[in-house]
């Protein structure tokens, strides 16, 4: 059975009725989320966008309205016209318990097959189900509201930059490919044989354009592309937030980031930020946790002790050191009843997935000092290992020794390890952080060459300007990230604008001066004519909103997201396509 609306037109949503309400003859429409038949009585519960409403269909209102409801099942499309009443028996739970709807008449405007997973935001269905029935997934009230959050954060940032006179500018979907960064999604060309377009991994090059066109500000909110390896929260197609600004150094666009998001905390969460944002150096953030974007909402820094061991009789400290590493160590304070044996192994198997040996450890207890490497170490090592870590009863205190990119990573990832394991993470905490004077240059061992850590338009603290040539590792950014709760929800920096020393950058990073010009001449060209000071940020947008969601799936956030295998469960994509199209745009076949 399925009916037209007819004469009837929506006049309240679902979600929305109240004891004000009441007496009023209301039309809803929605689909129905439960019924329950008791005979005489008929209840359904009706849910659209904004919530649940009970529907009554009683047998002595008309007997031919009470027989199609018990037509209705789960997922049926109704329209129901009624009037407002006040419920004997409330449910407390739902916004709209108070009332309920005494129906008059109904539409059964679609039926609906048993889904194949339940709407309900407590049904443990496994992701695929959930991905391959998107539509259905959708309908959970929960996935609702993160859609929602969404745009309306999407709107208040677009209100916020309207209100300080940025201009948004669309760029581009089919562009040049370029190097540096992760592979490019690549578009064959119909019209230009054997050439491809790119789709933007950002819009970089292009936002550097507008400020050179005298846009002064410029944002987008806009998808982008990255042919990489996706881990749990990264997806191939991504939205990013891209602000730029020209005539501005680091601290212009800091502050103008600070009172976005003092905006976007304040109305999606309800939340004052606390301003100015703290700063931390990027030297400062690796030495204190491990890791350029730290989790500040709980202790657990590192501790740097190769002084104490540099001469100790336990071989892997003194190797670690004498290899131009070091041994530090993080503090589990007060948990050390928390830890077993087996728990501080399992520990000792998570850092080894980031490169690390093992896992020395140090547990303080009435008894005094327990730990497999006591033997190796002399009283007085113990005692100023104990006071350098501020070893106390009842702490555990966790060492790596290695070179230095080992010890942080492990340790930097093993605190926010830990952290999740103890449960002692507020989801409802914020913790702000810039963090600031990034290297320029990252040694790649597989490329044999230094890489640009960022990108390679960022432009070079000026007191470093002079060792590109000499000591490359030793230059630092004008870059910056703002970090949350140990996510990196944006980062940018001031861009190069003088292209001499965007050569002298491109020469850094080993490329000729042709293979510049063929790659990136049309920035360069633009650069002869006049190129403002400027500088942006981007925002990853789809983690701010997990942030702001209290998700921990970056899928959950949008609305048809792929796998980790970048496909799509819903439509079958990527998919196979016939020779005549490959034909029509010049490409051939080839997986041998």
């Amino acid at each position: 059975m399925r009916e037209s609306m007819g004469n009837l037109r929506r006049t309240h949503m679902c979600g929305n009725l109240r004891m004000e309400n009441v007496g009023e003859e209301v039309v809803l429409m929605g689909w129905v989320q439960r019924e329950r038949n008791l005979g005489s009585l008929i209840f359904v519960d009706l849910r659209d966008t904004t919530g649940i409403c009970q529907i009554v269909f009683d047998n002595t209102v008309s007997e031919d309205v009470f027989a199609k409801a018990e037509k209705v099942r789960s997922e049926y499309v109704l329209a129901v016209r009624g009037r407002v009443r006040e419920r004997e028996s409330k449910n407390k739970d739902l916004p709209t318990g108070d009332i309920e709807v005494l129906a008059e008449e109904l539409r059964i405007l679609n039926e609906a097959e048993t889904p194949p997973i339940y709407i309900k935001d407590d049904d443990n269905v496994v992701e695929a189900m959930r991905l391959k029935y998107r539509y259905l997934d959708l309908r959970k009230p929960s996935m609702q509201n993160r859609l929602k959050i969404r745009h309306k954060t999407a709107k208040l940032i677009r209100d916020f930059l309207d209100e300080n006179n940025f201009y948004e500018i669309e760029t581009p979907m089919l562009t040049k490919p370029t190097p540096e960064g992760a592979r490019d999604y690549l578009v064959p060309s119909r019209v230009n044989p054997g050439k491809f377009y790119a789709l933007p991994q950002s819009p970089q090059l292009m936002k550097q354009l507008l400020m050179v066109s005298g846009m002064d500000r410029y944002y987008q909110i806009v998808r982008c592309f990255r042919d990489e390896d996706l881990r749990a929260n990264r997806q191939p197609e991504f939205t990013q937030v891209d602000i730029e600004m020209s005539f501005v150094d680091v601290d212009d666009v800091i502050s103008i980031n600070e009172k976005l998001l003092y905006r976007i905390f304040k109305e999606i969460k309800g939340v004052e930020i606390d301003l100015p944002i703290q700063r931390m150096t990027y030297k400062e953030a690796m030495e204190r946790f491990g890791v350029d974007k730290p989790d500040l909402r709980f202790g657990f820094e590192l501790v740097n002790i190769s002084d104490i061991v540099s001469n100790s009789q336990f071989k892997v400290f003194k190797n670690a050191i004498e290899n131009n590493g070091s041994v530090r160590g993080i503090n589990i304070k007060g948990y050390g009843d928390r830890f077993s044996r087996k728990d501080i192994s399992s520990l000792e198997e998570y850092v080894k997935t980031f490169g690390a040996k093992g896992l020395a450890w140090i547990k303080i207890t009435d008894e005094g000092v327990n730990s497999p490497i006591a033997k190796f170490l002399s009283e007085d090592e113990k005692n100023l290992i104990l006071d350098r870590m501020d070893g106390e009863k009842g702490d555990l205190l966790l060492i790596v020794a290695d070179k230095d990119s080992i010890v942080f990573d492990s340790l930097g990832n093993l605190r926010n390890e830990i952290a999740r394991r103890l449960g002692i993470l507020d989801d409802n905490e914020f913790k702000l952080v810039w963090i600031t004077e990034f290297p320029l240059f990252e040694y790649d061992e597989e490329e044999g060459r230094y890489v640009a850590k960022h990108h390679p338009f960022t432009h070079p603290m000026e007191e470093d300007i002079d060792l590109l040539e000499t000591e490359p590792y030793k230059v630092r950014a004008k870059a910056y990230d703002i970090v949350i709760n140990g996510d990196e929800i944006g980062g940018g920096s001031i861009r190069i604008s003088d292209s001499s020393l965007q050569s002298r950058m491109f020469k850094a990073l080993g490329f000729t001066e042709e293979e510049a010009w063929n790659k990136f001449g049309f920035l360069l060209e633009a650069f002869k004519y006049g190129t403002p000071p400027h500088g942006g940020i981007a925002y990853g947008f789809d983690r701010l909103i997990m942030l702001l969601t209290n998700s921990t799936n970056i899928r959950d956030v949008i609305a048809f997201p792929k796998t980790q295998s970048a496909t799509c469960l819903l439509t079958g994509a990527p998919s196979d396509v016939s020779d005549e199209q490959l034909k029509e745009v010049h490409v051939k076949r080839d997986l041998e």
